[in-house]
């Protein structure tokens, strides 16, 4: 499952529209259209907008525990979450600096290799 398919589930579990995201992010209801389709990489300043809006941490969209398989639930050991605190939030921290300095080429080769491990390992527990 590719970030823009993970982007629709959340915003439509949380019953919003594309016009909701547009107004909470500023970007275009095409765009937005675009990201969930999977005709546009979004940058990961683009992707912090669409996660603020659907207030969800931006790892939401690339990591899903199996406490947490519906989307928009909270894991139920909200205060244990690996990157809420601490070490795992500096991690994360520097996770996203990371990917904020790479290409959009770069960017996108990242997102299509999660989206590939993710593809497998769900095809694994199953």
């Amino acid at each position: 499952m590719h970030v823009g398919e993970r982007i629709r589930q959340f915003r439509e579990t949380k019953k919003l529209s594309q016009g909701d995201i547009e107004d909470r992010t500023g970007l275009r209801r095409c765009y937005i259209s675009r990201v969930e389709n999977g005709h546009t990489v979004p940058s990961l300043e683009t992707l912090e907008k669409i996660t603020r809006a659907l207030e969800t941490p931006l790892y939401h969209l690339f990591y899903q525990d199996e406490e947490s398989t519906k989307l928009g639930q909270p894991s139920k050991v909200q205060k244990e979450d690996w990157a809420s605190q601490g070490k795992g939030n500096r991690i994360l921290r520097k996770y996203q600096i990371a990917v904020s300095r790479m290409s959009e080429g770069d960017r996108a080769l990242l997102l299509r290799m999660v989206g590939t491990v993710t593809r497998a390992r769900t095809r694994s527990n199953s």
